[in-house]
């Protein structure tokens, strides 16, 4: 067991994970960590492409002996979610991640770790300062905007590329061989603000959601998990149907993959009503204990005096529309697949409500492994936005991943695995967005399979990444790249 940092990165993955911990790379904001990759690359003599996008493409020639092999691909990406536990000082665009080891298992300090995905830019780097590591011609690929649009796989010139093989290490999951994946798309509906002069007589109150585990918007959706933005609708639908109760503003969730832990809003009610809000919150959060008490147990509500974010109010009108959003808008397994049991083949996540003086912006997350209900529930969301008088938006359009059962690559991965461990590797399908989709879009007839080691809790401030299973992951993955000579 390794018991300090220090002896952590004497392993050259974990050397490098550290490394890149230290810099910045929220989504969108990767040109520092793209740098870093491109220096990397030249201070070792290797060909390094940097795209408009930012996406780095670093070429490695093959090992001695090696030569005849086919160029392997070998995929991740470079941004990483910036999520943090309230009320800590963290700054996602300047501050290096503070790592800690408790048990076997690598966290960050009060924020997201970034396992996902630096695990595969330590990998990468591992391999390319390497000299004595078997492998074919390499052609290393780390994208951006991975985590929010994919639009850094999705600019990424196929020209680069002669190889015909991807390996893509994106995965979570010690042991298993990811060989299929969801395809995506982002919804926004807007819907127009009218203000209107705030009641004298009503004071301003905080209403929030609190406590929920939240988790990735495709890997934790069967998990029934609460969504905060879907309680704070339900909640303020009785509040205000009960009591004078004015909607000052509304907001949820950080990011449209992550399941929403936290909502709130701040109202304006009278008060002599302020006791009787109260019990009623007081129901409330019993009512959620009890529904969620397999999944959030955690879960609470703050009810507090606020300060006065301005003397306007939501108009009836809006703050009907508003909650009727929060109500009818989908969120959840939409569809399980019939053919690999315990897939989820469709879901909807509404995990991003924000605001701004103009409007109320509700962002959801659509997937599904079959292309054509990915759009049906895109024109959904279109008759909601619609019968509310909303706009709809949609981008971030990512192609699924579909799977193919006469895999060279699934063979290979599933006779190593066997021969190292005389064991049968798992063989699964996911229902998240997976980069393998948009470069087997781009590249045709490419052979792709997923890898990596066990992660928990990702996309949410107690991620943590498993020591053990990460450096198992890489003797196989190692262990693979050598067979692949005989391809």
């Amino acid at each position: 067991m390794y018991r300090t940092l220090e002896e952590l990165t004497d392993h050259p993955v974990f050397h490098y994970f550290a490394e890149i911990s230290k810099i910045p790379r929220g989504s969108g904001k990767e040109k520092a960590i793209s740098d870093y990759l491109v220096r990397f690359a030249k201070e070792r003599d290797l060909e390094a492409i940097q795209d408009e996008a930012l996406n780095v493409i670093i070429k490695k020639p093959a090992a001695l002996g090696y030569e005849r092999a086919p160029a392997i691909i070998i995929q991740g990406h470079m941004d990483m979610v910036c999520e943090k536990n309230k009320g800590t000082l963290h700054d996602f665009e300047n501050d290096p991640l503070q790592l800690r080891i408790i048990g076997d298992m690598l966290y960050a300090t009060d924020t997201t770790l970034g396992a996902d995905n630096g695990i595969a830019v330590a990998y990468a780097l591992a391999l390319l300062d390497a000299n004595d590591i078997p492998h074919p011609e390499l052609e290393i690929v780390i994208t951006t905007e991975e985590e929010t649009t994919m639009n850094g796989a999705l600019a990424v010139d196929p020209a680069h590329f002669k190889g015909k093989m991807l390996i893509n290490i994106d995965s979570e999951e010690d042991g298993k061989l990811l060989v299929s994946s969801a395809g995506g798309i982002r919804a926004r509906q807007n819907l127009p603000i009218i203000w209107e002069p705030a009641p004298k007589e009503a004071v301003p109150y905080r209403i929030g959601i609190k406590g929920l585990k939240g988790g990735h918007s495709g890997i934790s959706i069967d998990k029934e998990r609460g969504n905060a933005n879907k309680l704070l609708g339900r909640l303020l639908q009785d509040l205000t149907m009960e009591f004078p109760c004015f909607i000052q503003q509304m907001s949820g969730g950080l990011k449209g993959n992550a399941i929403p832990r936290e909502a709130e809003a701040i109202v304006r009610i009278h008060v002599g009503d302020q006791q009787k809000v109260k019990e009623k919150i007081k129901q409330w959060d019993e009512t959620f204990k009890n529904e969620l008490q397999s999944s959030d147990r955690e879960v609470s509500i703050a009810f507090e005096r606020s300060e006065a974010a301005s003397e306007a109010v939501f108009s009836k009108e809006t703050a009907a529309k508003a909650i009727s959003s929060l109500l009818i808008i989908p969120h959840g397994v939409q569809g399980m697949s019939m053919g690999i049991e315990g897939l989820v083949e469709s879901s909807t996540n509404l995990g991003v409500v924000s605001i701004n003086d103009a409007e109320l912006t509700f962002e959801s997350e659509i997937r599904s492994s079959i292309k054509s209900i990915k759009y049906h529930m895109v024109t959904q969301a279109k008759a909601i936005a619609d019968m509310l008088g909303c706009e709809l938006s949609i981008d971030a359009d990512y192609p699924e991943w579909p799977y193919d059962p006469e895999s060279k690559l699934k063979k290979l991965f599933e006779e190593t695995y066997k021969e190292k461990y005389e064991a049968e590797i798992e063989i699964i399908a996911v229902h998240a967005g997976i980069e393998c989709g948009v470069f087997i879009d781009k590249i045709p007839g490419l052979d792709a399979v997923s890898i990596g080691p066990d992660m928990f809790s990702v996309h949410t401030p107690d991620e943590h990444l498993s020591i053990p299973s990460t450096i198992n992951n890489w003797e196989y993955f190692l262990y693979t790249l050598k067979r692949m000579k005989d391809l």
